[in-house]
């Protein structure tokens, strides 16, 4: 990494300072001669100092600033990184007290720690590094040792998602090399679930959904419960737990159902597991007698809308699932329906969810709005940062 003397310049279009950790192509002058994932000095167009960032002129999202205003602050990066890791490890564990509840937590949430890029889990005795950004590739030696003074003796896995790898403009060679799939034990709010590590979605556990889980799962005590895109099984467990009368959980991927059913029998708890579409399985449902139907379902599906060029096919995707779930729900009972989908906003969301319940000719009541766990934070210039968006709805009688 360049000495603060020798670092490159990257120069606005303008002297105006748009909000927000991102800075777009086309409002930075063309820097040819700066090498993709540098950190650079930022000078705005009448060439003053203005922070310093991640450059990478392949990337439509040009610059990711990591500090505004003192010159000095990145002279030393290593330390500057551990200093931000390290109020971010604070507010998990001292102010929030996550490990009271849970050994998988969301150490650093990018934007909302204001380290865009870079996303890093605590899975038990496992840390893994999820970067966004080939600044953050650049720097991960630096990120490494910074955990490895907060999280000592803890293994690390680094992974680079395949979306993100594209958006980067970044090669093989630019990647960190794959580690072999570690599987580890989490525990949240008393229950065990397996997990690997970088491998499968995401870091290889939801921690956004963790309060959801148990705060769903209270509800199920006496009623029949299906858990649809149940990956691990967490709604569905805590469901259980919690004296649902019957449990039946769905996923497409075997390997996800393969843990979940270890799950169940290292929590005690029975659970249906089965391989099947989630749509197909709401057609069922639907089909069946009213009495037979389920009382609480939880819709949890992957991202279905990436980008914004994906908008309308995702929306269509999240309304006719919506829609399923209601007309297969039991008069009187409950969905819980999400979407992890960043472009789609709240109320585009809330507004599928109400357009589903007309077509599914369902009344419903709004119970709560659900968001992602209090480690997934949002500074107030950056709303992306709460992605997760879930609705509570209780269908009349």
């Amino acid at each position: 990494m360049p000495s603060a003397p020798d670092r490159p310049v990257v120069r606005l279009a303008s002297d105006e300072l748009m909000r927000g950790p991102w800075v777009y192509g086309r409002q930075v002058e063309p820097a040819p001669e700066v090498e993709d994932g540098a950190l650079v000095e930022v000078h705005d167009a009448s060439r003053r100092f203005v922070g310093h960032a991640l450059y990478n002129g392949a990337s439509d999202i040009r610059l990711r600033w990591l500090s505004r205003g003192r010159k000095n602050a990145l002279d030393r990066p290593g330390e500057f990184l551990a200093t931000r890791l390290k109020a971010a490890d604070e507010l998990r564990r001292r102010t929030l007290r996550l490990e009271e509840v849970s050994d998988a937590y969301r150490v650093c949430h990018a934007e909302g720690d204001d380290l865009p890029g870079l996303i890093v889990d605590r899975l038990n005795d496992l840390v893994v590094c999820e970067l966004h950004s080939l600044g953050f590739v650049r720097l991960l030696s630096e990120v490494e040792g910074a955990l490895e003074r907060l999280y000592p003796g803890l293994a690390r896995v680094a992974r680079v998602p395949d979306a993100a790898a594209r958006s980067e403009g970044m090669d093989e060679s630019d990647r960190p090399p794959d580690g072999a799939p570690r599987e580890t034990w989490i525990h949240e709010h008393g229950l065990a679930f397996p997990v690997v590590a970088a491998g499968g979605h995401k870091t290889g556990w939801f921690c956004d959904q963790r309060e959801n889980r148990r705060s769903v799962g209270a509800l199920a005590r006496g009623r029949s419960v299906l858990d649809l895109f149940c990956n691990t099984g967490g709604f569905a467990l805590h469901a259980a737990r919690a004296g649902a009368r019957t449990v039946r959980a769905v996923d497409l991927d075997e390997k996800a159902l393969a843990r979940a059913q270890r799950a169940g029998e290292r929590n005690r708890l029975a659970v249906d597991w089965v391989h099947a579409d989630a749509f197909d399985e709401l057609r069922a449902a639907a089909a069946a007698p009213e009495s037979e139907r389920p009382e609480l379902v939880v819709v949890d599906p992957h991202k279905l809308i990436a980008n914004r060029s994906q908008m309308e096919a995702g929306r269509k995707k999240y309304l006719d699932l919506f829609t399923l779930a209601l007309a297969a729900t039991r008069a009187g009972g409950l969905v819980a329906a999400f979407s992890c989908s960043g472009a789609l906003e709240l109320e585009a969301f809330l507004g599928l969810i109400f357009l589903s319940a007309r077509r599914a000719e369902r009344g419903v009541r709004l119970l709560t709005i659900m968001e992602a766990g209090p480690d997934h934070p949002q500074r107030p210039d950056w709303p992306r940062s709460r992605y997760l968006k879930g609705a509570l709805l209780a269908l009349d009688r």
